[in-house]
């Protein structure tokens, strides 16, 4: 590949051993995305260097961003400087989305009655985000922490239990609470792994999610294949057009 031609890399970071891209990785292939896998926390170092990338994703992971002493949360913080000062797009997914956001400046903290989203949850837009989101989307969540917005950042979508569910900044760096990523292998491996964590409060029981896979998640992978056109290959399109012409 020459300097002149679009970047088809995509760098994927993962906070546990055995995270898959899922959903995400189905659609970025069919746009001809190769895939470079790095997890920290068994010992993969992260390239400082993103000029080959065209996206940068963090997924989620059962840690808090806030947690130093792990090697992963560590390695991915003192990293994001990297990648705030590249011009390689940014998707932070759950716990991505909270690392970047408290390395931007705002506080990842629980929910102050103690609330958790795991399972399908609805988010609204905002009016930033209305060209983006449906008046309501049901969504699938896993976490019990909740980001503040960073100085600079837009908010783009909404929810009733934890309000900030989707920030960008610059159309370049972006954040999501929940899921998109999430196919019906990874939600049984977690309703299998985890299943513990679904009697915490407001969390669903692993059959109230079957069901609301079987409800919901027909329109809210065709709501990421629109974003993942929209905004994650976007500016990677536009380079194709140009050098076509």
């Amino acid at each position: 590949m020459n300097d002149l031609s679009p970047k088809n890399r995509i760098l994927l970071v993962f906070n546990s051993a055995t995270g898959q891209p899922g959903r995400l990785g189905t659609v970025m292939r069919r746009y001809g995305f190769e895939f470079d896998i790095r997890r920290p926390g068994e010992g993969d170092q992260l390239p400082t260097d993103l000029g080959k990338y065209h996206l940068v994703v963090v997924f989620g992971g059962p840690m808090s961003a806030n947690d130093d002493h792990l090697d992963n949360v560590r390695a991915i913080m003192n990293w994001l400087p990297h990648v705030v000062a590249s011009d390689a797009m940014y998707l932070g997914i759950c716990l991505g989305a909270q690392m970047m956001a408290r390395h931007l400046g705002a506080d990842v903290v629980p929910h102050p009655e103690g609330m958790t989203e795991i399972g399908y949850y609805p988010v609204q837009a905002t009016e930033a985000g209305e060209h983006l989101f449906p008046d309501e989307l049901m969504v699938y969540h896993w976490h019990s922490e909740g980001f503040g917005i960073p100085d600079g950042a837009e908010l783009v979508a909404t929810g009733p239990t934890f309000p900030h569910q989707a920030y960008h900044i610059d159309e370049r760096i972006w954040g999501i609470q929940f899921h998109p990523e999430v196919d019906d292998e990874a939600h049984e491996r977690w309703l299998s792994n985890a299943a513990d964590k679904t009697d915490r409060p407001n969390a669903q029981c692993p059959d109230t999610q079957r069901a609301g896979r079987a409800k919901y998640d027909a329109a809210f992978g065709a709501w990421f294949e629109r974003f993942a056109e929209k905004v994650l290959v976007k500016n990677r399109m536009s380079c194709d057009v140009g050098q076509s012409r």
